[in-house]
């Protein structure tokens, strides 16, 4: 039986996307759901009750410090329903702050085979930002594509290949590619409706040993597409756009300690994985931090300035995104 913090690893979360013969039932796609909404809570540091699907893990405050714990009762399935401004969507993974509303969102997409159809796609994603973002400009809105490697050396042929005998990236997933690298990168809330605030493109290895594995190859290394590039960008804009302009509201709460779980030290540096878990004060705001995941009775306090120079630390943590 998987364990809930299995789904930390993307290519184990990756593994039902490969195996899958159908995409009717979404069963191919629930386990990165999972991931992604483990991430947000462990890397991107919003609090388990403001992410739907609720992931595994649960905030208990002991001792004046906040601590994130392991639960898997606490995990809940199913996607959240937003207002749009045509029609109501069903958005994968949400983060839903109270008294304000929904602030950031994933939207993810997988696909199979039949890559000529992926302009199909376009339209739907194009049709998806312009609809949810007319009614809240605000949303921090990202949308992550995946598609299986369907090697010429497994069998695949056209219009189903990925990559052929040369190793190289079919011209209709190139393309494809090319038209999302103009639908990211959206700032501010005045900007573009039609363009997600980060968009992600993954390619899964699909055969062997090898199954759930990121392939390395394509987006290009540079690619603001590249799946790390993109939770950064995710976190970047949401700390422009929301945390930087409640400075005065007087819930706002800064860090004043940590744990971190033993096994997050661990994770590979693999694309895919969460970078070292970054509790900035921002991402709490109006609560005070999750500051652990780990077993109970497991972990090792550590103090943070954040509690005694928020200003200091809310230029630090601007720039700890910027780096990533």
């Amino acid at each position: 039986m998987a364990s809930p913090l299995d789904f930390l690893h993307m290519s184990k979360a990756l593994r039902a996307f490969t195996a899958a013969q159908t995409t009717q039932n979404q069963e191919h796609i629930k386990p990165f759901h999972r991931h992604l909404a483990l991430r947000l809570v462990i890397e991107g540091g919003f609090l388990p009750d403001e992410v739907r699907p609720h992931p595994p893990v649960q905030a208990r405050r002991r001792g004046g410090v906040c601590l994130l714990e392991l639960s898997p009762s606490e995990e809940g399935k199913g996607e959240l329903t937003v207002f749009g401004g045509m029609k109501t969507k069903q958005i994968d993974v949400v983060v839903v702050k109270n008294g304000i509303g929904p602030v950031a969102a994933v939207s993810v997409k997988g696909t199979l085979s039949a890559y000529r159809n992926l302009v199909n796609r376009m339209e739907e994603a194009i049709g998806d930002s312009t609809n949810v973002h007319v009614m809240y400009p605000g949303l921090v809105y990202g949308f992550i594509h995946l598609l299986r490697t369907n090697r010429a050396a497994a069998g695949f042929g056209a219009p189903d290949l990925g990559i052929d005998a040369d190793g190289a990236v079919s011209p209709a997933i190139q393309r494809y590619f090319a038209a999302l690298c103009e639908m990211t990168g959206r700032r501010f809330i005045r900007n573009d409706f039609t363009r997600y605030e980060s968009v992600g493109f993954v390619m899964v290895e699909n055969q062997g040993k090898a199954a759930g594995e990121i392939f390395a190859g394509f987006p290009p290394a540079d690619s603001p597409l590249q799946v790390d590039s993109f939770f950064a960008r995710l976190y970047q804009v949401y700390d422009l756009r929301f945390p930087l302009r409640a400075e005065h509201l007087p819930t706002r709460e800064g860090l004043r300690g940590r744990r971190i779980h033993p096994s997050l030290r661990r994770l590979p540096a693999k694309p895919g994985s969460p970078s070292k878990p970054r509790w900035a004060m921002f991402r709490g705001w109006g609560e005070k931090r999750p500051a652990s995941i780990y077993p109970s009775g497991v972990g090792t306090a550590v103090t943070s300035p954040e509690a005694k120079h928020p200003r200091s630390s809310r230029a630090a943590s601007r720039s700890a995104v910027e780096r990533v």
